[in-house]
């Protein structure tokens, strides 16, 4: 008798395991993909696809910021592939800027993607660390163990969830309503785009910027990352 009840919890155990499980592959099946019109950007005739990653080069007239990087963390549930736009307008200024394809969509499950890059960089002294969202927030998280490797983090509507010890900004639209302003108070480095919202900084969603919880917008996608890009380059650059 005790180990036919013995059985019955073990099988129900792993039928609850197996339900959460699909449960979540539901869940992950259900993400922002970008907009159309991403995939026929001129940019990416100088971009690369390897492994889990994808790298967007300086066009050839480009005046180079030399032995600098960029690398992105995209936000949770969003196809990586929506960042292309701001990314090739990153890299027109001069920077290589790698793209990371997490799995599901979602950052928390490599964290430390980063280390993936930069043994194909040998040449490259300072990296950058951009995330956006969740993406930022592993950011943040990476940058507190690994700060000696990065010369800079860049979180895109989020906040960071430690104290790093690296130079860091963060930007976010004044109708991001979904982002939580108590987690700004006492931080230094921040950038509000005024009439940005969160889902700006990438390109994605059936219709563009209609992401649940989010605020609605006075300026467009691409005003919206021009500027988040002024802020990042003189960011760099006066470093």
């Amino acid at each position: 008798m005790k180990n036919k009840k013995l059985i019955i919890v073990i099988i129900s155990i792993l039928s609850l395991v197996i339900l959460l499980c699909a449960a979540f592959y539901i869940y992950t099946l259900d993400y922002n993909k970008a907009n159309v019109e991403v995939f026929n950007m001129n940019g990416l005739n100088n971009a690369i696809a390897k492994d889990n990653m994808t790298i967007f080069l300086p066009p050839d007239d480009a005046q180079l910021i030399e032995y600098t990087g960029i690398i992105f963390y995209p936000g949770g549930k969003v196809e990586a592939s929506a960042y292309s736009p701001l990314l090739i307008k990153l890299a027109e200024k001069g920077i290589p800027c790698i793209l990371i394809d997490m799995p599901m969509n979602l950052a928390i499950f490599n964290t430390n993607a980063a280390d993936d890059v930069y043994g194909d960089f040998p040449e490259t002294e300072h990296w950058y660390l951009i995330g956006h969202s969740l993406g930022g927030a592993m950011a943040s998280k990476y940058a507190e163990d690994n700060y000696s490797k990065l010369s800079g983090l860049i979180i895109l509507g989020a906040y960071p969830l430690n104290d790093a010890d690296v130079d860091t900004i963060i930007i976010y639209g004044s109708e991001d309503v979904g982002l939580n302003r108590d987690k700004l108070e006492g931080l230094n480095n921040l950038f509000e785009i005024e009439g940005g919202n969160h889902s700006f900084f990438g390109n994605y969603g059936e219709n563009q910027g209609d992401q649940k919880r989010d605020g609605d917008t006075t300026i467009s996608s691409e005003e919206q990352q021009n500027e988040t890009v002024e802020i990042i380059i003189k960011f760099i650059s006066d470093k």
